[in-house]
């Protein structure tokens, strides 16, 4: 599990046969080991080598076709988060490291000391946005200023701008979503609620109908 709060901004060293390698320094720091996760771009990745300035990780065709990792190439920057440690400080909110999908960059504003980006994407993920809630953006935990149908919008302070990758973005780029994951579990269950309700709707029809015949 991880929080949204980026450590550091890591360079991609080399990507290709299903593999990426990155230079690093913080996240590998404090007893990382190979084994360890590491949010990349908000995908959660498994250290499989690494050395005292890089790791490596697998990558899935899966992954990359349901995020952006499929287009870094060397010198990308990316952002860079450890699975957060038990005795952590809780910093962001609950994010799993599991991509929903893509949104697309369709413009920033500057706005005083903030910048505002605005991110269009699938309705099967804005439907999961709500204002004032939680969305992560290539890895970063951000509070949703404003939503409706078709985009949402966050607002970037400095030290976000200065510590991730986001601001670096420009129109038509390509970023990875995560929908809060309360409010997945939620649908989920609401679903599940009105699946059975309509059920047992249907039996109790069955058996007045059953007992008008009898």
């Amino acid at each position: 599990m991880f929080t949204g709060i980026i450590e550091e901004k890591g360079k991609i060293q080399s990507v290709g046969g299903g593999k990426l390698c990155i230079e690093a320094k913080k996240v590998l720091s404090g007893g990382t080991k190979i084994g360890d996760s590491i949010a990349v771009n908000g995908v959660c990745l498994t250290v499989t080598s690494m050395t005292d300035s890089s790791f490596s990780a697998d990558v899935m065709p899966e992954t990359l076709n349901r995020s952006n990792l499929g287009s870094l190439k060397k010198g990308s920057l990316v952002n860079l988060e450890r699975a957060m440690a038990a005795d952590g400080r809780f910093g962001g909110h609950i994010v799993s490291g599991h991509i929903d999908g893509r949104g697309k960059v369709e413009k920033l504003e500057k706005d005083a000391n903030a910048v505002w980006v605005y991110i269009s994407a699938d309705k099967a993920i804005l439907n999961l946005i709500i204002e004032k809630g939680s969305i992560t953006i290539d890895g970063i935990s951000l509070t949703v200023a404003k939503v409706d149908d078709k985009e949402f919008a966050v607002s970037v302070i400095p030290h976000t701008g200065e510590e991730t990758t986001l601001l670096s973005k420009k129109s038509g780029d390509f970023v990875n979503l995560e929908n809060d994951i309360i409010g997945k579990y939620v649908k989920k269950l609401m679903g599940l609620s009105r699946e059975n309700n309509s059920s047992q709707i249907e039996k109790d029809q069955k058996f007045l109908n059953w007992l008008g015949e009898n």
